[in-house]
C-alpha cells in the first residue's frame, strides 16, 4: 500500500503517518516528489487496524499495488517519475546524460586521457572498470584500489563523475569512497547480499539487467536495493542472451518503453555490451534515445585495439564519440529532450 499526502502536508504530517506505520511494525518509505509525498508501506496492512490512514490530517488517499515490486512500481509515485540528482547531472528528467569510458581503468593516463576526451565531447561521467568480472579466471582482474585512485584523479581534472562496478558486498564501503555511483553488473543482478548492501549504502545504484532476465525479475532486483532505503536506483538495458550468436547479445530496446508503464524509475542504455561490435554501437544509440532512454552507457577507448580486457572490439574511437554526441542531440529534441 502507498499513502499519498496532500499538496500543503506538512513535515508534521508526514512524521506522524510514518510514526503511525512504524508503531505497528510496518516499514514506512518515503519519496519527495515535486507535487506530493508518497509514503510506501512493506509489510501486513492489516496491522494498521481498523483507524483509516485517510483521517489523518495531510493525507490525501491510499492506494493498493498489485505489482510483485511495490516500491519499483509506477504506482508508487503515480505520474511522477523520479529523477535522481549525481554528482549536479539529473537522471530521469530531460536531459540525457552520457556516461562513457573505457571497460576498465589500464593506468592513470589511460583515464585521464579518455576523461578528457569524453568531457570535451559532453559526457557527464567517467566509466571505468577497477574490479572487472570476468568470464574465465586468467582473464585481467582490474586494479582494484589503485585504479579507484586513477578515477579519482581523472575525476579531479575533469569534474566529471565517477562510475565503478562494485562486485562484492565488502567491497562497497571501499568503492563507495571514490564513486559517485555504484554500478552493480548482469552477473550480479541477482547477488542479493550485494543488492541489500548497495541499499544500505545510500549512494545512486546503476543496476543493469541480468543476461537472461526478464523484465519482472529485473524489477524485483531493484525492489532489494529500494527495501532497504536507497530510493535512487537506475536500471540499464545491456542486451540479453538469445539464440542469435552474430551480436553479443540482443539490445531490447523494447525494455526501455515497458520499464517507463511499469515503474518510476529511470532506465539507461548500454548499447557497446547490447551489441558487442563498435560499427552497431552507434546507430543502437540513436534508437536507445528515440526509445525514450533516460541515460546512455558507452565504452570509448583511445587505443581500443591494445585494451587490456579484449573488449576493444565494442569501444568507439574518441573521434566516432565526439560526431555520435552531435548527432544524437537532433534525435533527443524530437522526442523532447536533449543532449
Amino acid at each position: 500500500m502507498v499513502i499519498v499526502t496532500k499538496t500543503d502536508a506538512t513535515q508534521a504530517d508526514i512524521d506522524a503517518v510514518v510514526k503511525r506505520i512504524e508503531s505497528v511494525g510496518l516499514q514506512a518509505q518515503v519519496s519527495t516528489g515535486e507535487r506530493h509525498t508518497v509514503i510506501g508501506v512493506i509489510g501486513d496492512k492489516t496491522l494498521l487496524g481498523d483507524i483509516p490512514i485517510e483521517s489523518m490530517s495531510g493525507v490525501e488517499r491510499t492506494m493498493a499495488i498489485t505489482a510483485p515490486f511495490k516500491l519499483a512500481s509506477r504506482e508508487f509515485r503515480g505520474d511522477e517519475p523520479t529523477v535522481i540528482v549525481v554528482n549536479g547531472t539529473k537522471i530521469g528528467g530531460r536531459q540525457i546524460p552520457v556516461i562513457a569510458g573505457p571497460c576498465a581503468v589500464e593506468s592513470t593516463e589511460q583515464i585521464v586521457t579518455i576523461a578528457r576526451l569524453v568531457q570535451k565531447a559532453g559526457a557527464s561521467f567517467i566509466r571505468g572498470g577497477a574490479f572487472k568480472p570476468r568470464t574465465g579466471p586468467y582473464s585481467f582482474q582490474g586494479y582494484g584500489k589503485k585504479a579507484l585512485k586513477m578515477l579519482q584523479e581523472a575525476k579531479d581534472e575533469t569534474g566529471l563523475g565517477i562510475v565503478t562496478e562494485v562486485m562484492t558486498p565488502h567491497e562497497v564501503e571501499l568503492v563507495g569512497e571514490y564513486t559517485d555511483m555504484f554500478q552493480l553488473g548482469t552477473r550480479n543482478m541477482t547477488n542479493f547480499y550485494l543488492l541489500r548492501e548497495v541499499g544500505r549504502a545510500q549512494k545512486p545504484v546503476i543496476l543493469k539487467r541480468g543476461m537472461s532476465a526478464t523484465i519482472e525479475e529485473w524489477l524485483l532486483a531493484a525492489e532489494y536495493i529500494l527495501s532497504e532505503g536507497n530510493p535512487d536506483v537506475i536500471l540499464c538495458e545491456r542486451g540479453i542472451r538469445t539464440f542469435e550468436t552474430h551480436t553479443r547479445n540482443t539490445l531490447d530496446l523494447n525494455a526501455v518503453p515497458v520499464v517507463h508503464e511499469l515503474s518510476h524509475l529511470p532506465i539507461v542504455v548500454d548499447p557497446s555490451h547490447g551489441t558487442g561490435i563498435r560499427s552497431l554501437v552507434c546507430d543502437m544509440t540513436k534508437a536507445s534515445v528515440a526509445a525514450g532512454a533516460d541515460g546512455l552507457l558507452l565504452e570509448v577507448h583511445h587505443d581500443p585495439d591494445h585494451s587490456m580486457t579484449g573488449d576493444g572490439a565494442q569501444s568507439l574511437f574518441p573521434e566516432q564519440f565526439e560526431t555520435l554526441m552531435q548527432e544524437l542531440k537532433p534525435i533527443a529534441v524530437a522526442v523532447g529532450r536533449e543532449i
